[in-house]
């Protein structure tokens, strides 16, 4: 328990100590903090009063990019030390006064993007979202290409379009083709969200050495929501051979807060049966997927609170993280701390845990009926859409927060 009364529903018990960049209106410089209740801990004041076992320095960096090179020692080290002097009854090292400098109201905070972002790869390791799009567009026979079932499938996305949750997007113009039209050059008409998990990696390898699958959780430092928002009229027409380019790189979005795999640990879970069995380089007991509840409410401009339109779980990700990691780098790319990777679409085995609109609404067959008489068969402008996501625990609940979008017309 920690020293301040925190709900059992709320995200950020003293189990869960998430990473985050934050700044206030008295102290304008970003700086690394953890959360804890409904306060944001300033961990470069705790640094600065030499409460941990030395100086590290980075907590006064404006990303947690050096933090995470520090390694997973010094990560496990630090999360230690948070919880002795955040819990009832733990360190009295500090003073009663110290704590009320290094406690912050969130509402008094200003959260930024956490990691400076190298490089991002999105997959598509979930078999039941895999298997609705290649029905709609191929028909239940080939519904998975002959490759999806024996490697995770991915495509390198843009970095520089990474933006903090509750940053607007913009309705994306590009090409679409009309069915019996030539192309047009158009504002989407079918704007998409994606629900997904993202993992950023606090461990580099070098250019021609592969992570092997047995450690790969070694590099992986932790995870946020991410929204990798979709225009499907533009991919529809662009995407072949290639693959996704403009229907892709507008935005992502991702949730403030890193939870670290050591929060997450006690909720890993073994994969669904791989059938056929992976090759041996993606073949391993270490790979394991992550026991966490997913939501996605939706609000339009008309509505005066917001309805769930999907529930899902990580848990039923056909890939693991170590998979992904393991086949990304098996030519020698090297990855590098702070890169970002995505999950893919995660769709659960049932209508109302599909993660995209494409899905939810069947390709725009089955519009989804919001409360107030409207209906969706994709977004619209003024929309909000927003992703919670949380490991249920005895007792408490390891949480990310929200990752929110609001849509704006083109420009």
């Amino acid at each position: 328990m920690s020293f301040i009364e925190i709900s059992p529903e709320s995200d950020f018990p003293i189990q869960n100590l998430p990473y985050g960049v934050f700044s206030t209106k008295e102290n304008l410089t970003p700086r690394i903090g953890t959360r804890l209740g409904d306060f944001v801990v300033d961990l470069s004041f705790l640094d600065e009063q030499k409460l941990f076992d030395q100086q590290y320095g980075f907590f006064a960096d404006s990303s947690l990019n050096r933090f995470m090179s520090a390694g997973r020692e010094v990560w496990t080290r630090i999360r230690q030390r948070l919880t002795d002097l955040l819990s009832e009854g733990g360190d009295t090292v500090w003073e009663e006064a110290m704590r009320l400098r290094a406690l912050i109201s969130v509402e008094n905070v200003r959260m930024h993007l956490p990691v400076v972002i190298g490089d991002y790869t999105d997959f598509y390791a979930s078999r039941e979202h895999a298997t609705n799009v290649g029905v709609m567009f191929r028909g239940r026979e080939n519904a998975l290409m002959p490759n999806w079932l024996h490697l995770p499938v991915g495509y390198h996305g843009r970095a520089s379009s990474v933006t903090l949750s509750g940053t607007d997007v913009v309705r994306p113009r590009g090409q679409v083709k009309p069915k019996d039209t030539p192309p047009e050059f158009v504002a989407s008409r079918q704007l998409d969200f994606e629900l997904e998990m993202g993992f950023f990696l606090g461990r580099g390898n070098d250019l021609g050495s592969p992570i092997s699958i047995g450690n790969a959780h070694e590099y992986i430092f932790g995870m946020v929501l991410l929204n990798d928002w979709s225009a499907r009229d533009i991919q529809a027409w662009e995407y072949q051979p290639l693959g996704p380019f403009l229907a892709k790189n507008f935005a992502t979005s991702i949730s403030p807060w890193v939870v670290t795999m050591d929060a997450l640990e006690p909720f890993r879970v073994p994969l669904p049966q791989q059938e056929p069995a992976p090759l041996s380089y993606l073949n391993s007991d270490s790979a394991m997927g992550v026991d966490i509840n997913l939501e996605v409410t939706l609000q339009s401009a008309a509505m005066n609170a917001p309805q769930t339109i999907s529930r899902s779980n990580m848990k039923y990700l056909y890939w693991s993280m170590e998979q992904m990691l393991a086949h990304h780098t098996v030519t020698g790319c090297n990855m590098r701390v702070g890169d970002l990777c995505g999950t893919g679409t995660i769709s659960g085995p049932t209508e109302d845990g599909y993660g995209s609109m494409l899905e939810l609404t069947w390709r725009g067959e089955h519009p989804l009926q919001l409360p107030d008489g409207e209906t969706r068969t994709f977004l619209q402008d003024g929309d909000i859409v927003t992703m919670k996501g949380y490991c249920q625990g005895d007792g408490y609940r390891i949480g990310f927060g929200e990752v929110t979008g609001k849509i704006l017309p083109a420009r």
